[in-house]
């Protein structure tokens, strides 16, 4: 047991002294790797939180690579079958009350998404966190007791992004997306994420509760809860299609 145990932690030490070399850019991008993986298929339940009332929604998602996601909304009952497809830069919604598939235009990405204080560009992550940004290393901080890298990101003039400025806390032995603060284009800070809650899920370890919080609206704040996640899966392209879309279950 003892052996095993010092087989761990030096493996940890050798996993963190290699890491030390890394640049700004590929730390950001092991982040993305780790939280996306190739493919993946997961449940979540996401809860709108306003000063006078909560909101809960429950769904399934699929996703592959950067290029692809499909989002199938379970509950409530109002909202139940209601699908959104990612494919590449284009983003459609089919609603089956109206029996339509509406497409989303760009001018809608950064609009709120069922409510909530996440975007649809959050939900389908259209914009890169590594290729629409410039990466610098600002040195190391404690966040919630984790060690983390602190990275500055500043989006390139050619990027179509929302925000003027991205900081971002990656914890130093799991490259998780510990805390993120997002600002405008006049250096203000707007929003907070945190992540909580480290589980393995599928084949790895991951935050499974994010709680996004705008800066300047007391009482307001959308948790977006992972219950389930699965990585790396077999996938095909042909599953996100828009014949898909009226579907699946």
């Amino acid at each position: 047991m003892k052996k095993a145990i010092l087989a761990i932690l030096m493996f940890a030490a050798l996993y963190n002294a290699n890491a030390q070399g890394l640049s700004a850019k590929e730390i950001v991008q092991k982040a993305d790797d780790k939280n996306r993986g190739l493919t993946s298929q997961g449940t979540m339940t996401m809860t709108v939180v306003r000063p006078d009332w909560s909101r809960t929604i429950t769904m399934k998602s699929w996703s592959k690579g950067k290029d692809y996601s499909l989002v199938l909304i379970t509950a409530p009952a109002k909202d139940k079958g209601q699908v959104f497809l990612k494919i590449k830069t284009e983003m459609w919604n089919w609603v089956p009350s109206i029996d339509k598939t509406i497409k989303i235009p760009p001018s809608m990405m950064l609009q709120s998404w069922m409510g909530s204080d996440f975007t649809n560009d959050d939900l389908v992550k259209q914009s890169s966190i590594v290729v629409d940004y410039s990466h610098k290393l600002l040195g190391k901080e404690k966040v919630r007791e984790m060690e983390c890298y602190k990275i500055e990101m500043i989006p390139l003039p050619d990027a179509a992004v929302v925000w003027g400025r991205v900081i971002m806390w990656i914890t130093v032995t799991g490259f998780d997306q510990w805390m993120t603060e997002y600002y405008d284009e006049d250096n203000k800070l707007v929003n907070v994420g945190n992540s909580y809650d480290i589980r393995h899920m599928g084949d790895r370890d991951i935050p499974t509760r994010i709680e996004l919080e705008p800066r300047n609206k007391k009482g307001q704040k959308t948790i977006m809860q992972i219950d389930n996640i699965k990585f790396n899966i077999s996938v095909d392209e042909a599953f996100f299609s828009l014949q898909n879309m009226k579907k699946i279950k």
